[in-house]
Formats: C-alpha cells, sequence, structure tokens
C-alpha cells in the first residue's frame, strides 16, 4: 500500500511544475497534475499508474472544481497541493491595457484562489493538508521596471498566503508562499512571457528590461530546477513548513536588500510614523 502523500499540481505542463512532477512520479509519490491540455502533459511525463493527468481552465471555477474532484475519487485524498501555474507579464503600468492586467490577475491571484476554495473543504475534513503557493522574488521586490503588474500578482500571493496560513492553523493545515529567484526553466520563452500589446517607447528602462530578461537572462538563469524540485518534496515531508521561503542564491540576495531597504525607511522616519497617534 502507497503510504506517500498524494500531490496536486498545477501548471505542470513545463517549467518548475514540470520537473516537480516528473520526479515525484520517479520516486513513487501519487501526483494528480493539470495544465490546459491532457496532451500537453502526456507528451512529457510517461504513463505511470501514480500519475494522473488532468485537463482543468483555471480561469474557470467549475473545470478547477471538477479536477479537484477527479484527483480526490482517483486517489483518495488530496495531501498537497503546488499553485505553481502562472505566466509572466511585461509592460510598463500606463502601458498595459485594464485587460491585459486583469488576464494576468486572472490567471495568477484569482486561479489560486480557484484551487484553495476548491480543495479546502477536503483538507478541513481531514485535518491535515499542506498548500505551496508559488509566488516569485518579485513577489518581496517590486522594482523591476516593465513588471509592476506581474508583481503585484505575486504580491497578492504572498499577502493571502500569508492569511491563509492563519485560518487554516487550526485545521492542521499548513502554507508556503515560495520566492524562486532566477530558474533556468522556458519561464522567460514567450508561451510563458507576454509582452505589451502597445508599447511606448518613452520608457526606456521598461524596454532595457525586456531586452536583457530576453538576450542576456534566458538561459543563464542560475536556478536549478531539479534541485528546487527536491526543495519543494523537502518542504512538504517537513512537519512544520516555514511560511515564507525564499528560493536561490539570487532570491536571497534581493530578498535581504529588500529587508535592509525597509529597516532604513523605518528607522529613519521613525519619529513621523510615530508622530500620527492621539
Amino acid at each position: 500500500m502507497n503510504t506517500k502523500k498524494v500531490w496536486f499540481v498545477t501548471g505542470a505542463s513545463k517549467g518548475l511544475g514540470l520537473t516537480l512532477v516528473k520526479k515525484l512520479v520517479e520516486q513513487g509519490y501519487p501526483v494528480a497534475a493539470t495544465s490546459r491540455t491532457v496532451a500537453s502533459l502526456e507528451n512529457e511525463i510517461a504513463v505511470a499508474d501514480n500519475f494522473l493527468p488532468l485537463e482543468m481552465q483555471l480561469t474557470d471555477e467549475q473545470s478547477v472544481s471538477n479536477a479537484i474532484a477527479k484527483a480526490i475519487a482517483h486517489f483518495g485524498t488530496i495531501d498537497v497541493v503546488v499553485n505553481n501555474a502562472g505566466y509572466g507579464k511585461i509592460g510598463a503600468l500606463e502601458e498595459l491595457s485594464d485587460q491585459e492586467a486583469r488576464q494576468n490577475f486572472d490567471v495568477n491571484v484569482f486561479g489560486a484562489l480557484h484551487v484553495i476554495r476548491s480543495v479546502m473543504p477536503h483538507l478541513r475534513e481531514k485535518q491535515s493538508g499542506y498548500i505551496i503557493n508559488v509566488a516569485s522574488i518579485a513577489g518581496l521586490l517590486g522594482s523591476f521596471p516593465g513588471f509592476g503588474v506581474y508583481c503585484a500578482t505575486k504580491f497578492a500571493m504572498a499577502g493571502f498566503t500569508e492569511s491563509l496560513a492563519a485560518e487554516a492553523k487550526e485545521f492542521g493545515v499548513h502554507a508556503t508562499v515560495v520566492y524562486p529567484g532566477y530558474f533556468r526553466t522556458n519561464f522567460l520563452d514567450s508561451g510563458s512571457i507576454q509582452l505589451p500589446q502597445h508599447p511606448i517607447a518613452a520608457y526606456t528602462a521598461v524596454r532595457n528590461s525586456e531586452q536583457w530578461h530576453e538576450t542576456e537572462m534566458r538561459g543563464n538563469q542560475p536556478g536549478s530546477p531539479e534541485k528546487a524540485a527536491s526543495v519543494f518534496i523537502q518542504l512538504a515531508e517537513s512537519e512544520n513548513p516555514p511560511l515564507h521561503f525564499v528560493m536561490g542564491t539570487d532570491a536571497f540576495g534581493m530578498a535581504t536588500g529588500k529587508i535592509d531597504v525597509l529597516t532604513q525607511a523605518l528607522h529613519i522616519n521613525e519619529a513621523l510614523s510615530k508622530s500620527t497617534d492621539f
């Protein structure tokens, strides 16, 4: 009898999600993996008894609910949920239309909320479970020109993960927000990152950032997806997983820098901050 934890992973046909699912399947974990098409999963992952590929439209709450129900019906339970699906959006705040911004939120934020809403009744009932929300170091540090909307989606994920951890604690359910740095996946490829439909040439910092990500960083990302997958498994197997987990040397450096900036701002403005009390 397989006593290993049952995983439910979204956005599993590429990137960190794909590497994680492959490693889980290899190690004998039962895994339900979702993507927009089952074919995209079957093309990448060999058929196995412990692997359940599921078609799921993340922006359709009924589709998400159906996928969760199928996973529970197939494996009997879900123990670990990984909200990994999402895509990058480049564009200055002025450049991006309301529709472009909302689409990014629909997938990166509301898609993850659909999963949480659908799986929590099951986790509450069994009084255990673990939810990993894959944000980005851009969910802790927003100073990337041209990534404002994407950063906002990941800041949102960090915020609701903190609340989720506090809300779900009484049911024995843990939650972690993961802030990966740059990992050598296809995230910077055209299928995973979208450019603005109506760019404004005056934004040189944004265009330079676009070009740097496309020509300098793509293919040179310092993070290993294989090692990241092992870390996800280690987090899920730990008794008291952290609420916040920064992943990658680059992300660790950026997080430390952000904390230093915040600390300095607090100290410099302490008297003014405290001057507003009655």
